[in-house]
């Protein structure tokens, strides 16, 4: 791996998939002066600010970390990477956080609108009382892997998953997997009914009152799979696919392949939406249990 100024690169303890970028303290400092140029309400109402963060970061590595960002992000042999600051600090608030999420997100990409909340971008709550209608928020409750956009018409290309606090927290880990990793993939891309369109829905709390229809797996340009699943959305249409189904679950939860990583507060794993699913194992129950996300999910620019 290329050595980048104010960069720590190395692969992640558990896949050379998965890339670790951490930003040295010199990249954090430089960053205090023009994120606090624009606050939150800015950037929501005002999309050109979260460029001009972007390139702040950007210009703070001669434009090397986007460079190695996209070429992590679309390559088939990685497609992950986790990045952070090496070093928590005081000046690093949840404000912060998602200033450096949306500006990684900006060299990357363009966000999707989230309609769960109206905006570029998701915060929400993982507590010990939950009375949602999604494994979003469900802490005691495995979160099996899946892909994210199933149930929107906008192409999601990739997700940001950054972790903005978390106290009395055990448990509760992320879980990744690689399609290319995944011993029953083969199997299951070659079964018709995988090429079948599904109804995908989704519940209130996304606030997507349209269905869509698109089958689970698709090829890429070189023939290898690509998927589009998550286990709470799909509305099968006979027995033939609710069986599908079910042998898909199985054979993803049972997976002995599955990447199973504590992210740390403060970092963000950002992830291909075609060959990586992701999920969440279940939290110990605690009453003072709190962890706080921002997701941002989005297409690739065009170029």
């Amino acid at each position: 791996m290329k050595k980048i100024a104010g960069l720590d690169i190395q692969d992640h303890e558990k896949s050379k998939r998965i890339i670790n970028i951490k930003l040295e303290d010199e990249i954090i400092e430089k960053l205090i002066f023009p994120f606090n140029k624009f606050d939150l309400t800015a950037l929501e109402l005002k999309p050109f600010t979260r460029f001009t963060i972007a390139k702040s970061l950007d210009d703070l590595t001669n434009n090397k970390l986007s460079e190695l960002m996209n070429s992590i992000i679309r390559d088939r042999s990685t497609g992950c990477f986790i990045i952070g600051p090496k070093n928590i600090s005081s000046k690093i608030n949840d404000k912060f956080l998602v200033k450096l999420s949306t500006a990684i997100a900006h060299l990357i990409g363009l966000p999707n609108h989230d309609s769960m909340t109206g905006k570029y971008y998701a915060r929400f709550e993982v507590k010990h009382m939950d009375t949602s209608d999604s494994y979003l928020r469900k802490a005691y409750t495995n979160m099996d892997l899946h892909t994210d956009g199933t149930y929107v018409k906008e192409v999601t290309d990739w997700l940001i998953m950054t972790k903005l606090d978390e106290q009395n927290a055990e448990g509760g880990e992320t879980a990744m997997l690689h399609l290319d990793d995944w011993e029953h993939c083969e199997d299951l891309f070659k079964d018709p009914v995988g090429r079948q369109d599904f109804i995908w829905g989704s519940p209130k709390s996304k606030n997507v009152n349209y269905k869509v229809e698109h089958p689970i797996f698709q090829s890429d340009e070189k023939g290898r799979p690509n998927i589009s699943y998550i286990d709470q959305f799909p509305e099968p249409k006979n027995m033939e696919q609710g069986n599908f189904l079910q042998r898909l679950s199985d054979a993803l939860e049972e997976s002995k392949n599955k990447i199973i990583t504590k992210l740390p507060s403060g970092y963000s794993i950002i992830a291909n939406n075609y060959f990586w699913l992701h999920g969440r194992k279940p939290f110990k129950e605690n009453k003072e249990l709190i962890r706080e996300l921002l997701r941002i999910r989005g297409s690739f620019f065009v170029n």
